[in-house]
C-alpha cells in the first residue's frame, strides 16, 4: 500500500495558492507513478548565495516546498555557489560582485538557519552546484551551449526588449538560463519551484533535460507577494516586509499594518493553513467579517510558523498593551550612544530603517521621536546627553539609548 496521499488530494495541495503549473498533465503522470514505486518526487528550488535574509515573501515558495514535503517528496535546496563566485548577472547590463567562497559558505549556514523554521530538515538535501561545474572542463560546457538556440533565449522578454533596443547584452548574461537549467539535469529534478519572474529560466532546464536524455521536470511558479505598503513587491530595501528571523512582537505588528485588502492573499501565500480553512476564511471577510480580527489570526499564524502558539498570544497580548493602552515593550533592546553618532546612521545600522534614506523619510514624516518628542532634525548627531531616552521609530520599533 502507498504511503503517499491519493493523487487527487496531492494536486489538490500543490495547486492550492500556485500560479501556474506547467504542464499539469505530466505533474499528475509523476504523481501517479511515485504513488506506485513507493519513490518521492525531487523536488528543486534554487537559491541565490548572495542575499540570505529571507521575508515571508520568499517563504511564498518555501512554504511551497514545505507542502511536498508533507505529502511525502524529497526537497533539493539548491545553492548557486558556483554561479555566485563568478557574479550573478541582474538583468540591467551589470553583474552583482562576486562573493569569496567563505562567504557563500557563510551565507549557505545562514540560509539553513532560516529554511529550516519550515522545512523539514529529514526531507531536505543541500546541495552545491559548484559539484558539477567546478569539475566541468571548457570542452563539456561548449557541448552545454550547443543545446540551446540565441533564437529561444531572445524569447526571453528582457533579453528581446534589450536587443531591439540595441541597448548591449553580455554573453555572460545570455549563458546563465543554460547554467541555471543545467542544475536540473546534474540533479534529475521531477519539479522544480521559483517565482512568475522565474517561468523563462525554468522551462530551459526543461528543454535541456530532453537534450540529456531525461524525462522533463514540470514547472511550478508561484505569485509575487506584496509588502506591507499592499502595493510593492515585498522588500528588504523598501522596508515593507517581514522577516522570517524577525521577532514575535515585529511579525505580529507589521501584520496588523497592512491594508485589509492584502488579508486573504497574506492568508493563501503566507501560511501553511490547508484549503479547507482558508477557503472558510475567504467566506468570512466576503460575508463582511471585521477584517481586524481576521488580521489578528493572520498574525497569530504567521508568529506561530516562525516561532510557536505561546509567542503567538504573548505577541498579540504585547500589541493590545503597546497600542490600546500606550505603552512599550519590556524587553527594549539597549544601545551604548557614542558620542558623535548620527541618529540616521543609527538607524540604517540597527535595522530601524531599511537605508540612510528610509531613514531620513522617516524623520521628515515625523514618524520617529525620543522620549515621545518628535525628531525634526534629520541631521540629528546623537551624544551622551541622550542617554536613557528611548528612541521610537514607527509604530512598533524602539531602542533605549545609554551612555558608554
Amino acid at each position: 500500500m502507498s504511503s503517499f496521499p491519493p493523487v487527487a488530494e496531492q494536486l489538490a495541495e500543490i495547486r492550492s495558492g500556485a500560479a501556474e503549473i506547467l504542464p499539469e498533465g505530466e505533474l499528475a503522470k509523476k504523481l501517479e507513478r511515485s504513488r506506485a514505486t513507493g519513490q518521492p518526487l525531487v523536488v528543486k528550488f534554487g537559491a541565490d548565495p548572495s542575499a540570505p535574509d529571507l521575508h515571508i515573501g520568499h517563504a511564498v515558495v518555501i512554504n511551497k516546498l514545505r507542502a511536498f514535503q508533507r505529502l511525502g517528496h524529497t526537497v533539493v535546496f539548491l545553492i548557486g555557489d558556483f554561479t555566485g563566485m563568478i557574479g550573478d548577472p541582474t538583468g540591467k547590463s551589470k553583474t552583482r560582485r562576486a562573493l569569496s567562497r567563505e562567504e557563500v559558505l557563510a551565507n549557505a549556514e545562514t540560509y539553513k538557519a532560516q529554511i529550516f523554521k519550515l522545512l523539514d530538515p529529514d526531507r531536505t538535501v543541500i546541495r552545491f552546484n559548484s559539484e558539477w561545474f567546478s569539475p566541468m572542463h571548457i570542452d563539456d560546457f561548449i557541448r552545454l551551449t550547443s543545446r540551446y538556440t540565441i533564437a529561444r533565449l531572445l524569447e526571453r522578454e528582457d533579453f528581446r526588449r534589450r536587443f531591439q533596443e540595441q541597448t548591449p547584452i553580455t554573453l555572460m548574461e545570455m549563458l546563465y538560463p543554460l547554467v541555471q537549467g543545467y542544475d536540473s539535469v546534474a540533479l534529475k529534478a521531477d519539479v522544480e519551484l521559483g517565482g512568475t519572474d522565474q517561468t523563462f529560466n525554468l522551462l530551459v532546464g526543461r528543454t535541456l533535460q530532453e537534450a540529456y536524455g531525461q524525462e522533463p521536470q514540470v514547472i511550478l511558479t508561484m505569485p509575487i507577494l506584496e509588502g506591507t505598503d499592499g502595493v510593492q513587491k515585498m522588500s528588504k530595501s523598501l522596508g515593507n516586509y517581514v522577516g522570517v528571523c524577525d521577532s514575535p512582537r515585529d511579525i505580529f505588528g507589521r501584520t496588523m499594518s497592512i491594508p485589509d485588502a492584502l488579508i486573504l492573499r497574506w492568508f493563501r501565500l503566507a501560511t501553511d493553513l490547508p484549503a479547507t480553512e482558508l477557503d472558510a476564511i475567504q467566506r468570512e471577510l466576503e460575508g463582511g467579517a471585521n477584517p481586524s480580527l481576521c488580521k489578528r489570526r493572520l498574525g497569530r499564524e504567521l508568529v506561530r510558523l516562525y516561532h510557536d502558539g505561546d509567542q503567538a498570544l504573548a505577541a498579540e497580548a504585547e500589541f493590545d498593551s503597546m497600542f490600546r493602552q500606550g505603552g512599550q515593550p519590556d524587553d527594549v533592546e539597549v544601545h551604548v550612544v557614542t558620542a558623535g553618532e548620527p541618529l540616521i546612521d543609527l538607524m540604517a545600522a540597527l535595522g530601524m530603517a531599511g537605508s540612510k534614506g528610509e531613514a531620513r523619510k522617516l524623520v521628515r514624516q515625523g514618524a520617529v521621536s525620543l522620549d515621545g518628542v518628535k525628531v525634526a532634525d534629520e541631521a540629528l548627531v546623537l551624544d551622551a546627553s541622550h542617554a536613557g531616552q528611548v528612541l521610537k521609530v514607527g509604530k512598533r520599533r524602539f531602542l533605549k539609548l545609554a551612555g558608554a
